[in-house]
């Protein structure tokens, strides 16, 4: 199997200007990573100064961040303590993007469908009972435009708000919130499944008949519809990453 090249590597992190920022990615992505263990502290202010060689309003500016990330816990005289994984807030952007960076690419995609297992089908469901005509509209206009996509590129956005949307047509803002908030992982998901070179013949069909079982307002045939695209794209990223480990293999070989 060909397998198109070009994506950003979905553990490259996306570029930061400022200092503040690095600071946070960095030491967010070594929490998350495991670098530092649940209830150990994080280094002394003045090593982590040294180490960023910035100002103390800055550090602790990007501490206070951390904080309300649930990833850590400031104390006076005490410093900064990592939090039980447990306790994290696992759904904010950041910290999910480190967690996808810090995963290796099977253990990411076994994580997210299994997410996607539980809450897609539920959701779509839920849809096909709650939306009102304008959701349907919305939803239907997101997957005219992954129709017209010309590339695995341009079938990105309209491919994120098809399921994207599903999610507020619940009427249920929670869920709508989760669905949101799983947008950045299922970015990089797709991302990966549109190396194979016909993503877009394989993903029209199953979206389609998840939109009409929507617009037919029928529950259980949107679940089923839902579930079966699960299926075939955990099919599709098995070969992927079944091809990615055969190219690694062959050039540590080589």
């Amino acid at each position: 199997m060909k397998v198109t090249q070009g994506h950003r590597d979905y553990r490259q992190p996306p570029d930061r200007k400022s200092m503040h920022a690095r600071i946070v990615r960095d030491l967010g992505m070594r929490i998350v990573a495991g670098e530092f263990a649940p209830d150990e502290r994080l280094p002394q202010e003045a090593a982590l100064l040294s180490e960023y060689e910035v100002s103390r309003p800055v550090l602790r500016e990007a501490i206070r961040v951390l904080v309300a990330k649930g990833l850590v816990l400031s104390r006076q005289r005490a410093g900064a303590i990592v939090r039980p994984r447990g306790e994290w807030h696992l759904l904010d952007p950041d910290v999910l993007y480190w967690l996808i960076q810090s995963k290796p690419q099977p253990e990411f995609v076994e994580t997210l469908l299994t997410v996607r297992r539980v809450f897609e089908p539920a959701a779509a469901a839920i849809a096909a009972r709650a939306a009102s005509d304008e959701d349907l509209r919305s939803i239907a206009e997101a997957y005219a435009r992954m129709e017209a996509a010309q590339t695995a590129g341009d079938l990105l956005e309209p491919d994120l708000a098809f399921h994207r949307r599903i999610a507020e047509a619940t009427h249920n803002d929670l869920l709508a919130y989760i669905g949101t908030m799983l947008s950045l992982a299922l970015r990089e998901s797709i991302k990966l499944s549109s190396r194979l070179p016909n993503t877009h013949a394989l993903s029209l069909p199953r979206h389609k008949a998840i939109l009409t079982a929507l617009e037919n307002r029928d529950p259980l045939a949107a679940q089923q519809a839902t579930l079966v695209q699960l299926k075939e794209t955990r099919e599709d990223l098995d070969m992927i990453l079944e091809w990615t480990n055969q190219v690694a293999t062959k050039r540590a070989a080589d």
